[in-house]
């Protein structure tokens, strides 16, 4: 319970008390709750999910080298593909609800999201040149490259926040969006732009989500009744691997870049879409609740997400996924042990320090030093993000 604190001046009413709410999944914070509690006012149930999100992403990763003989991996794959990056996706927009154009909140965009993406991207392509041997000696801002494409993705869709929030339909409009994507060809590389738009209905509906939508889905009936959805997930992954083309799963291209007639296109980003928003539900519905030995990783999917990328990369280049037996059931299995292990141990504390002045830097040097005292800010995390302090995570929901 707390209470204001007494003052010789007019006596103040005290605040009510705390109260948890009834779905269990706390509401953002408001302006100037940040400090050193922030670790024990984080909901455990988002940290777990971004953890097991992050290992699904690092599994899929280390099984496209390996999946062409498994059908069955094969099927697996284009299952997490569904749903493992929307689930990223739906909870940074459920923290960006109260995301404006404030400028304390638009520093911490640029420290968050703009400055990891410029340091990271110039790493990887540096890393494509020079370890990889790659014949394009380019590195541009503009066309990201692996995995960077998040940030740039994440900075666009933040931006454009407030403009959901005062539209009066705002997933149906985001969809429109991401189905004129879907036939438009000279939506290129540049910046990514094609992933932006056919993922920006998941992060406009996180936009519009509540807490007790997410207790919703946690509830023991969902629970049970996301067994045989999976298990029929599954079967649908198996029997489509061989008939489907894997790159409808990236979002990443016009359905004339793929060769598929243009109605495809809109069929198809509804059809992503609804499996999507299933698969999530699923997933969420496993989610634990309470703390657990992974939920403190939680904080560092970021370090994860990024980070794994140069070892997936560095495994490939050096052909260690080509030996026969990896391509076999055990060798799928110990692939996955050691992609889970790997991101695991990048999302630790100390990883975390290391690498800190690339993900969270503070860069005060180049703000004006009357900042937070000019907007009135009251601190990390009054923009109902899931950060909280030097302690917790950069920016990104995620975050990654």
């Amino acid at each position: 319970m707390f209470h204001a604190a007494s003052s010789p001046g007019p006596s103040r009413t005290p605040l009510p008390p705390a109260q948890s709410p009834a779905s269990g999944v706390p509401g953002p914070r408001r302006p100037g709750e940040g400090g050193g509690a922030c670790a024990d006012r984080r909901d455990p149930f988002f940290d777990n999910a971004k953890y097991l999100a992050i290992v699904l992403v690092a599994m899929g990763h280390s099984w496209a080298p390996i999946k062409s003989g498994s059908q069955f991996l094969d099927g697996a794959y284009n299952v997490v593909y569904t749903f493992h990056m929307p689930a990223f996706i739906i909870i940074s927009g459920f923290f960006s609800r109260n995301f404006d154009l404030r400028p304390d909140r638009l520093k911490r965009l640029l420290t968050g999201v703009v400055v990891p993406y410029v340091i990271f991207e110039t790493a990887y392509s540096l890393f494509r040149i020079y370890v990889g041997g790659s014949s394009d000696r380019q590195i541009s801002l503009l066309t990201p490259w692996y995995l960077t494409w998040f940030l740039v993705a994440l900075f666009i869709w933040r931006l454009t926040a407030p403009v959901w929030r005062v539209v009066r339909w705002p997933v149906p409009l985001a969809l429109g969006i991401a189905v004129l994507a879907s036939v438009s060809p000279g939506v290129g590389a540049d910046l990514d732009l094609q992933r932006v738009l056919q993922f920006l209905p998941c992060f406009v509906l996180g936009l519009c989500m509540k807490a007790e939508h997410f207790h919703m889905v946690r509830r023991r009936s969902v629970r049970i009744a996301s067994v045989p959805v999976f298990a029929a997930a599954l079967a649908v992954g198996w029997w489509t691997a061989p008939r489907m083309d894997v790159s409808w799963f990236y979002r990443q291209s016009a359905a004339q870049d793929l060769g598929a007639p243009w109605w495809t296109g809109p069929v198809m980003v509804l059809a992503m879409f609804g499996c999507a928003l299933l698969l999530t539900a699923c997933f969420f519905a496993w989610v634990p609740g309470r703390r657990t030995w992974f939920t403190a990783l939680g904080a560092g999917t970021l370090y994860g997400y990024l980070l794994h990328g140069f070892v997936v990369k560095t495994v490939l280049y050096a052909g260690w996924f080509e030996p026969s037996w990896l391509h076999r059931p055990l060798g799928a299995l110990l692939v996955t042990a050691l992609a889970a292990a790997g991101v695991t141990l990048l999302c630790t504390a100390p990883v975390r320090r290391v690498f800190r002045f690339a993900m969270e830097p503070a860069m005060e040097w180049a703000f004006r030093p009357d900042l937070n005292r000019v907007t009135g800010a009251g601190g990390p995390g009054g923009d109902g993000g899931p950060v909280a302090g030097r302690a917790a995570e950069p920016e990104t929901a995620m975050a990654g």
